[in-house]
């Protein structure tokens, strides 16, 4: 089940996950980008069995909070099922954003992005029903890569890191 929004963010009702990505309804989704002290991001290849977009590189873990779930407490719960650590979060933005996939699905998400800092040598356990592989990687080469090959990527992914590069500080903000 997922929260459908309007474009403010003001809760409209509720659906099915399903439905929401084969109708293209607008509804609430996070992404989360957690870095390490050497301000590489840690990224992970969803995994094939994922119902839409496995096998693509994305950003550290993302979800949809259940309509009665605090949102940021839906991110820790996720940041620790899919990777099996936990962090402390700021929220950096939000955006909304309509793509359409293979399978004849449509991502249409209010995404409130959050980041975290982590020490270089946490201890990472991925969900294989989540994540297929993970690494860290420089900031440069992934916007260099994303470049270069955009299908290796997911859609939300591609556009967080085209903010990002639009807009530096929202990385120094999580090293403060």
């Amino acid at each position: 089940m997922v929260t459908l929004v309007n474009i403010s963010d003001q809760v409209i009702g509720k659906a099915g996950k399903m439905k929401a990505h084969q109708e293209g309804l607008l509804h609430r989704a996070f992404s989360i980008l957690i870095l390490n002290n050497k301000k590489d991001l840690l990224i992970q290849k969803r995994a094939f069995s994922k119902y839409h977009s496995g096998g693509l590189w994305s950003n550290t873990c993302c979800g949809h909070p259940k309509p009665s779930e605090d949102l940021k407490e839906a991110c820790h719960k996720r940041l620790l099922y899919e990777m099996g650590f936990d962090a402390n979060l700021r929220k950096l933005y939000d955006f909304i954003y309509r793509a359409k996939l293979k399978n004849n699905l449509i991502e249409h998400e209010l995404d409130h992005v959050y980041g975290g800092v982590v020490k270089d040598d946490i201890q990472i356990i991925s969900n294989p029903l989540e994540v297929d592989d993970f690494r860290w990687i420089s900031l440069d080469y992934l916007e260099t890569d994303m470049h270069i090959n955009p299908h290796n990527y997911t859609k939300w992914f591609l556009h967080i890191i085209d903010f990002m590069k639009e807009h530096k500080g929202l990385i120094k903000k999580l090293f403060e």
